[in-house]
Parts: structure tokens; C-alpha cells; sequence
């Protein structure tokens, strides 16, 4: 009956409360299950939807990687070719590439220089590397495993030798005792292909710790009999190195090309691809590849050996100078362009009656105030000024660092000779304000069908390219050899320090004290030489030398 006003409900406390606890219990599972359920769903989706939320911190494909992390990771290997460290910013085809490419995604450069190519391929595999620009080859077993970039130069693989020693003809029997190459170089599958189908005899070895660089300089050294390298970075080894001498061609033209990881991510293909058409375009990289392909032909090894020569026996005397005047190109460059005026003779005179360091006419020394053109001083300050003034007046369309080779064939053949080869240029369809197009066109100025219509007539144009030209090679080979020698200066600095620290070290009291041997050269008694003093026999040290000079090494 329903409750009324006043009325008391009596239940048995023990069963309700048990049926409460239940409930509540009951209650409490099915929440936490319907927690546990939510938490499983959101995770799922999260999951499944994380890359394609914005804030979710991963990159869309490789450049915006690199953009994001600021830096564009490159590794290389060192060579004059790729990435050589000078006193004043590292210099390199590849090096300068990579920086412009990095300032093309509006990323630093950050290299990191490997020993091997090995090394190089195992920063991609490792995700150590962006890319790899080290004037690598490309092949197809290489393409297998890497994604190429745009082929900027090519290069044919070339057996090397000591001259004097004995020259290979052929590899037919040429042995592992003779032959090193370098680990990971892209010849050693030119090598297995000869070996089945050609030369059955053939072998080599293989070098884990050295590169090519090294390889190279042990051929030149007498210490190693053939090694294989590029024909580019063998040409301008040469200019350092006269002896070492190419035996014959391994391979054809091979493209050269950068490389970066293979997966379906083509980001950074395709922005490589975009900048070598751009760079292709503007004519930056014909520039480059003028810098430091243009000049690797014509090596002459008497003229090497005897510039090298003069580095060590004359230019210290003269350095001074060059660094002095040099004004606004590098010391080097001068003495090269000395160098090819006169080699380095302060009393030079040529038939035409220019004279000195520099071989200036009279009428230009008077010109520049110059009183006696055999004194070194006066000669190479004159020389300088002059050649500054030249490149002033070269016209302000010629890139900036090419200004110098215009100014050298106006130095040589005449400033109106000169506007004619960049008219002649013109003409023919080149471009006017780049060297490698106008030096193309200089040997045409002697010509009678194509210095009749230019306006300052006949002129030596083939000499001002060998003139241009040999300069350049000259400061190849002095740049290079004044690296070489600083390096084995800071070996042997080194060397001695190793040796200085293998010595046991005498503290300066025991050398205050009197110590007498077997024969001392002062007064003695014979008891003070046979009874009292103590004596080692030569080359046998005391035990706690020994120990020091063994804890040293």
C-alpha cells in the first residue's frame, strides 16, 4: 500500500546494501571499460591521422626537411677539385656548387670531408648526408642504390705510374702487388668486367684506409707502382706533382653527378634538377667549370719541375714584394703572372726591350714613375698598379671573379685587342662577358677573315690565350705546393713533438748535481771511481726510464 504521511519503511539493511555495492561496482566497470574503449579509438585514429596534421612536426618530403632544420648536410671528400681548405675560405668545384645550392633553398651549407668514398655512400645509408658532392661517378650499379642528380662535367679513368719507373702498356699483367686502389672507386667494376672478359691475370688490392689523394701521392712518392684516379683530379695532382705520369685510359667518359638517397620521395632530384637549370642559364655554371676544368690540358713536365724549383730557390726573396702589392688579387696570382713575364729574373729583357719581373715597356714605367724596371721592387709594384688599372677598365657587365682574365689578355696583347676578341664574340653568337666563350675566339684575332672586320686589326690572340692560360697553371702548381709544404711542416712539427715526448724528462736539479762514470774527466781517487759511483752500461737504460719511455709509446 502506498505511503502515507507519518509512515516508517522497514527493509533488511544487509541485502540492500549488498544490492548497492553491486550496482555501484557494476557501475564503475562499465565506465572504466568505456574509458579504456575511448582511449584505444582515439589512439587509433591519432595515429592514422598524424601525418596529415600540420603541427605534427614531420616534414611533407625532403626539402621541407632540410628547410626546416636550416642546413643542407653535405659530404665530400678533399681534393682541388671538390673541397680544398686555404688560408682564406675553402675553394672547390663541388664546395662552390653545394653553397650556391644551399643559398638556392635558403639553407646554410654544412660539409662534413670524409676519408673514402666508402665513407661517403655510408652518411647516406646512415642519414648523416643530404647528399654527396665529391665528383662521384655515375654508373648503374651505383643508381641501384642512390638517386642521381644533373651531370655537370665527365671524366675517363686513367692508370698511373712513377716517370722513370717502368710504364704499363697494358693490364694483362699487371698484379696485386703492383696495382691500389681506393675502397668504394667507382673503377673496381670496370676491373672485375676486364678480368672475365679481357685480362684473366689481372688482380689489385683494395686499400681500406686510404683515398685516392693519398694513393697518388705514394705513386709520385716511388712507394706504390700504379693506382687509378679521374683524369681531372690526376691533371691537376700534376701541377704539384710532375712525376706522376698517366700510363693509359681504363674507361671511356664517364658523367659525373651528385647523389642522394633512393625512395619514392623525389623532392630533392627535382630541386637539383631545377638548379642546375637555372645556374645552366645564367651562365654560372660554365663560369665554375672554367674556374676549374677550363685549364687541366697541356701539362708540360720539364716547365713543372723547373717552376717548382724556382718556388724553393728564388720566390722567398721575392715573396714579400708580391704580398705587398698584390693590392686587390691574390700574392699568388702575381708571382704567377711574374713567373710567366720572366721567370722571376730581375734582369729580363726581351728583343722588343721590356724588361724585369714584370717586363714592362719603358714608356709604361715612365708612365707609372718607375726609375730603374730590373729593380724587383719597383717592377712588381708597377706591374701591379698597371695590371689594377686594367681591370678597372674592363667593362662592368664581366663577372667579378672572371675580371682578371680579361685584364691579363689586355696586359698581354692591348686593351683595344681586347674589345675586339669580346666584339668578335659577340658576332659569333658567345657571350662577351664570359672567358671561356671570348678565349675561344682569341687565336681568331691573327686571322686575316676575322681581324679585317674588327676594329683595331691584326693582333697575337693564340698568344694571349697561352699567356692566360699558363698563368693559371702556374698558380695551380703554387698554390698547391705551398699547401703540400705547410703540410709537411705541421707532420714534422708534429713528429718531433711525439719524439720529444718519448725521452725521459730530467728534472732540473739533477742536472745541478755531479755524477761521475768510470772515467770521470775531473780529479778523482780510485775509490771514488770504482767504490762509490754508479755506472750503466751504453744503450742500456735504468729500469724506471724504461718504464717511462715505454708508458710514452
Amino acid at each position: 500500500m502506498p505511503l502515507t504521511s507519518g509512515q516508517m519503511l522497514f527493509y533488511n539493511n544487509d541485502g540492500g546494501l549488498r544490492r548497492q555495492a553491486t550496482q555501484r561496482i557494476n557501475s564503475l566497470r562499465k565506465l572504466k571499460f568505456n574509458y579504456l574503449l575511448i582511449g584505444i579509438v582515439t589512439l587509433l585514429l591519432a595515429a592514422a591521422l598524424w601525418p596529415s596534421i600540420p603541427w605534427s612536426g614531420k616534414a611533407e618530403n625532403r626539402i621541407a626537411a632540410i628547410q626546416a632544420r636550416g642546413e643542407l648536410r653535405v659530404s665530400t671528400l678533399v681534393s682541388p677539385l671538390t673541397w680544398n681548405a686555404t688560408s682564406d675560405k675553402p675553394t672547390g668545384l663541388d664546395y662552390e656548387l653545394a653553397e650556391q645550392f644551399a643559398s638556392y633553398l635558403g639553407v646554410k651549407l654544412r660539409i662534413t670531408v670524409r676519408q673514402n668514398i666508402n665513407q661517403l655512400f655510408d652518411d647516406l645509408d646512415d642519414d648523416n648526408a643530404d647528399m654527396l658532392a665529391a665528383g662521384l661517378v655515375y654508373n648503374n650499379e651505383r643508381i641501384k642504390h642512390y638517386q642521381s642528380g644533373p651531370v655537370y662535367y665527365s671524366v675517363s679513368q686513367q692508370l698511373v705510374y712513377r716517370v722513370g719507373s717502368l710504364r704499363p702498356r697494358t693490364l694483362a699483367s699487371v698484379t696485386d702487388a703492383q696495382l691500389t686502389v681506393a675502397p668504394g672507386h667507382v673503377v673496381i667494376s670496370d676491373l672485375q668486367a676486364l678480368k672475365e672478359k679481357k685480362y684473366p691475370d689481372l688482380s689489385w688490392k683494395v686499400d681500406e684506409k686510404l683515398g685516392t689523394n693519398d694513393l697518388l701521392l705514394q705513386v709520385a712518392q716511388g712507394k706504390l707502382a700504379y693506382t687509378i684516379a679521374d683524369s681531372v683530379a690526376i691533371s691537376l695532382f700534376q701541377r704539384v706533382h710532375p712525376e706522376l705520369a698517366v700510363a693509359l685510359d681504363i674507361t671511356d667518359e664517364q658523367p659525373v653527378a651528385w647523389f642522394s638517397q633512393k625512395d619514392s620521395d623525389n623532392a630533392l632530384s627535382a630541386a637539383m634538377l631545377d638548379f642546375f637549370n637555372v645556374i645552366n642559364e645564367d651562365g654560372t655554371l660554365a663560369r665554375l667549370e672554367e674556374k676549374y676544368l677550363g685549364h687541366g690540358k697541356g701539362f708540360d713536365y720539364v716547365d713543372t719541375r723547373a717552376f717548382l724549383r724556382a718556388i724553393d730557390s728564388v720566390l722567398p726573396d721575392l715573396r714579400p714584394l708580391f704580398e705587398k702589392y698584390a693590392q686587390k688579387i691574390d700574392w699568388r696570382l702575381l708571382a704567377a703572372i711574374s713567373y710567366q713575364e720572366s721567370h722571376w729574373d730581375t734582369q729580363a729583357t726581351s728583343p722588343t726591350g721590356v724588361r724585369g719581373l714584370m717586363m714592362l715597356t719603358k714608356n709604361t714605367a715612365q708612365s707609372l714613375g718607375l726609375t730603374d724596371r730590373t729593380d724587383a721592387e719597383q717592377s712588381i709594384s708597377g706591374g701591379a698598379r698597371y695590371l689594377q688599372d686594367m681591370m678597372d677598365h674592363v667593362p662592368a657587365t664581366v663577372p667579378e671573379e672572371e675580371r682578371i682574365w680579361f685584364a691579363l689578355a689586355a696586359y698581354n696583347m692591348g686593351y683595344a685587342h681586347m674589345l675586339d676578341a669580346r666584339a668578335l664574340t659577340a658576332k659569333t653568337k658567345g657571350n662577351p662577358d664570359s672567358w671561356s666563350d671570348v678565349k675561344q675566339r682569341l687565336p681568331l684575332l691573327s686571322q686575316k677573315a676575322w681581324y679585317s672586320k674588327l676594329t683595331y686589326g691584326y693582333a697575337r690572340g693564340h698568344e694571349a690565350y697561352a699567356y692566360v692560360e699558363n698563368i693559371r697553371k702556374y698558380q695551380i702548381s703554387l698554390v698547391g705546393y705551398l699547401q703540400e709544404k705547410a703540410r709537411q711542416q705541421e707532420q714534422q712539427i708534429a713528429h718531433e713533438q711525439r719524439m720529444a715526448q718519448s725521452y725521459p724528462v730530467v728534472a732540473q736539479e739533477e742536472l745541478a748535481e755531479t755524477h761521475y762514470g768510470v772515467m770521470p774527466l775531473s780529479a778523482f781517487s780510485p775509490a771514488e771511481a770504482f767504490g762509490q759511483s754508479s755506472f750503466t752500461l751504453p744503450g742500456i737504460l735504468n729500469q724506471a726510464s724504461a718504464g717511462a719511455d715505454a708508458e710514452t709509446h
